[in-house]
């Protein structure tokens, strides 16, 4: 049983032979992708707040200090993006403000707005107008917080980062694998289609990188919802003196995910922090969201790579590139998904993964929905042409 597993009743159970398995595995046991994805987004920092102190993080700032987006900064930013050509709206922001946060809590009630979480469905809805899909990552969320904001989300993610106990996390206010492994669950019961991955290089092990890929592995064959993991190595920055995984760390580690997860749930690594070049033979398929217009406020000394760039990843191992919306195409409706793609993924098999709201700016007759169907469709590879900073 996984760290404070038991407090949210989190039953996943690993297999010794499975964990020894994933500890055998190296690159020459995983076949390449037959392409790669990628998603064009605005990232839209929410707020800077966070009850969690992690010691990698420079994302979240002191109270006193941390931000909150405006409604109509946040409609500026999607409105930008969306003439950018951007697809995906993605709100990032630490786990809900603790009483420390007055003046985030203050600003909240002067809006109207009871909570975090109530403001971002708010945002949400601005970047569904203003021609977006919404893909959120709030840190740690109930079942009924997930119900709620499934409504106006085309997906939803969370890192699970570890199923270890690992110093990096510590101190009186802290995430565990417990609550990690328990907000991955709601998603799963409330048919979110849902990122996740582990964080390579906080103080973790062999052995924990393949147990936190298996309680992946485990989650995702309950509910059917984990559309792709994020394998991503640990960056130096001003908080954090954590050195970066070498090259035969991140090979070994992509390989063990290839084939710890089922063929259809991606493998991702983020092209501004890992050297994706040499890990396509690893198994990789995706590269994650990439923004021509902001950017990356949790790795902000890391920009994002031009798009000429993303195709020298998929050069290097012969392979097509192809931009894709945040939901995946499994999870499309039927009248959106290109042709020779599946329905979604047993065991859940339900046909409600996209609500309404994301299914009507999708089908809007407007300038937005037809780039957005384009890309559902994938109308062939993208030209290389590059991308404004």
């Amino acid at each position: 049983m996984f760290p404070d597993a038991a407090t949210y009743d989190v039953d996943i159970e690993v297999a010794e032979a499975d964990v020894e398995r994933l500890l055998s595995v190296r690159p020459t046991d995983v076949d390449s992708q037959p392409a790669l994805t990628f998603a064009r987004n605005v990232f839209l920092p929410l707020t800077t707040a966070c009850r969690y102190t992690c010691t990698y993080c420079t994302y979240y700032d002191v109270p006193g200090e941390a931000s909150l987006m405006t409604p109509e900064e946040i409609r500026e930013q999607c409105r930008i993006g969306a003439d950018a050509g951007c697809t995906e709206a993605l709100f990032t922001f630490g786990d809900k403000p603790d009483e420390r946060y007055t003046e985030i809590h203050r600003q909240l009630d002067e809006w109207g707005f009871d909570s975090i979480t109530d403001y971002l469905y708010r945002a949400c809805e601005i970047a569904l107008a203003e021609g977006l899909l919404p893909h959120s990552n709030p840190g740690d969320l109930t079942e009924s917080e997930f119900a709620s904001l499934r409504e106006v989300n085309a997906s939803m993610g969370v890192m699970l980062e570890t199923t270890a106990d690992v110093d990096a996390h510590s101190g009186g206010r802290r995430k565990t694998p417990g609550q990690r492994l328990n907000t991955i669950r709601a998603a799963g019961r409330q048919g979110v289609p849902f990122t996740t991955g582990i964080l390579v290089g906080i103080g973790e092990d062999w052995r924990d990188r393949a147990e936190s890929l298996l309680a992946i592995r485990d989650l995702h064959e309950r509910y059917g919802h984990v559309q792709e993991v994020i394998v991503q190595n640990v960056v130096p920055n001003e908080r954090s003196d954590f050195e970066q995984p070498d090259l035969a760390t991140m090979r070994r580690v992509v390989a063990m995910a290839r084939a710890a997860l089922p063929e259809s749930v991606s493998v991702q690594v983020p092209p501004n922090l890992s050297p994706a070049v040499e890990l396509v033979d690893c198994g990789i398929d995706d590269l994650g969201g990439v923004s021509p217009v902001t950017d990356d406020y949790i790795n902000p000394e890391y920009e994002w790579p031009a798009l000429e760039e993303l195709h020298e990843v998929a050069d290097a191992g012969n392979l097509p590139i192809f931009e894709r919306l945040p939901t995946y195409d499994r999870y499309l409706p039927g009248d959106l998904r290109r042709d020779g793609v599946d329905a979604a993924p047993a065991p859940a098999n339900r046909d409600d993964w996209i609500p309404e709201a994301v299914r009507e700016r999708i089908a809007r007759d407007d300038v937005h929905g037809e780039r957005l169907r384009a890309v559902a469709q994938r109308n062939g590879p993208l030209s290389a042409e590059p991308s404004p900073r």
